[in-house]
């Protein structure tokens, strides 16, 4: 395989804390691993990368498993740069914390004509710093409603796996860094490069960025007609629209609409709305230091004592008492975790 094209060249930057997803930067990684020799021995002729942050050192992933990277400094660092890949930490709130020290460097990036790659949280990052304004963007499905509330008004694409819009490119994360990179590739360096090392992966095939994930909206048995409510649910969890406004956008009524999730599901449609709605809360309370009203607002529950009476008729207890306990009993683990590190110095 030869090409006349210029390598490829992308710097990944592995946002710290709570930490980048494993399986993102992985399949990110070895998607451009494979395409970039001819004899699989990983040597970078046709693709280029380098794993970077603001600071030289290991940057540990949201399973704890440190990476070395080394220290991105602009603009000299950009240099020979087509893509400056960010992977977004594990929770949205880290994620926009950090706008104050990335800002300068991704903005310096922009204007060096780098494209700017946010995979996962990273597209709170960069929206934070005032650079995805007017693009379109794909944001991971657990976080649609809370990225709708922190930037009304964006141009979201809510079914993607992830979209290049010009100088821009968001990806919801996971595996779907595999995908997004084919594409890349294959803009960059042509289809056969892009889709080489597919089957070694034991990948069947790339995915469109409109691919549908059956898992996320079907299940084993599951009506299609169900599943299109479910991905409608979902994407309204914000929104008050009632089961007969969804069911006319479906094409059936109320009553049909019923039957299915009651002979699919074993109960009605508004009642698994409103499970989607209060497991959604229950694990932003888990995930996010926003407190309880915010969290309403992604759901549609603009009274937060209501929201709070609602969620302790579904779980059992209280949104404030499920986040104490959390917390109390992450901060066991982390207590339990430095005593396994710390060597016993008190002798035999």
């Amino acid at each position: 395989m030869t090409t006349s094209k210029p390598p490829l060249k992308a710097g990944f930057l592995l946002l710290p804390l709570p930490g980048f997803s494993l399986l993102a930067l992985g399949g990110f990684v070895d998607k451009l691993r494979f395409s970039a020799d001819e004899e699989d021995h990983s040597q970078q002729r046709y693709c280029r990368w380098q794993l970077v942050g603001l600071e030289a050192g290991a940057v540990n992933g949201s399973s704890g498993v440190p990476v070395e990277v080394e220290a991105l400094t602009a603009p000299e660092g950009f240099a020979g740069y087509d893509y400056l890949v960010i992977f977004g930490s594990r929770t949205t709130q880290s994620a926009l914390a950090m706008a104050p020290a990335y800002q300068a460097l991704l903005r310096q990036g922009a204007r060096r004509g780098l494209t700017l790659v946010a995979v996962d949280n990273a597209s709170f990052l960069l929206a934070q710093c005032g650079l995805l304004k007017g693009y379109q963007v794909v944001v991971h499905w657990r976080h649609l409603a809370e990225y709708k509330n922190a930037f009304p008004g964006s141009r979201i694409r809510e079914r993607d796996l992830y979209c290049i819009d010009g100088k821009r490119a968001t990806c919801a994360g996971g595996c779907a860094t595999i995908d997004l990179a084919v594409e890349l590739l294959a803009r960059h360096s042509g289809r056969e490069l892009a889709l080489k090392g597919l089957a070694d992966m034991l990948v069947d095939e790339s995915r469109g960025s409109h691919h549908a994930l059956r898992s996320l909206n079907e299940a084993p048995g599951q009506s299609r007609l169900v599943g299109r409510a479910i991905a409608l649910m979902r994407q309204n969890l914000a929104k008050t629209l009632s089961i007969e406004q969804l069911s006319l956008q479906l094409g059936v009524s109320r009553r049909q609409l019923d039957r299915l999730f009651v002979d699919n599901l074993g109960h009605s449609a508004r009642q698994h709305w409103y499970k989607m709605r209060m497991q959604h809360c229950h694990w932003r309370l888990l995930n996010s230091t926003y407190p309880i009203g915010l969290l309403g607002l992604e759901i549609g529950i603009h009274d937060s004592s209501y929201l709070s009476k609602q969620f302790k008729r579904y779980f059992g207890i209280t949104p404030q008492l499920l986040r104490s306990q959390a917390r109390q009993q992450d901060y066991r683990n982390e207590v339990i975790g430095e005593a396994l590190l710390t060597p016993d110095m008190s002798g035999e």
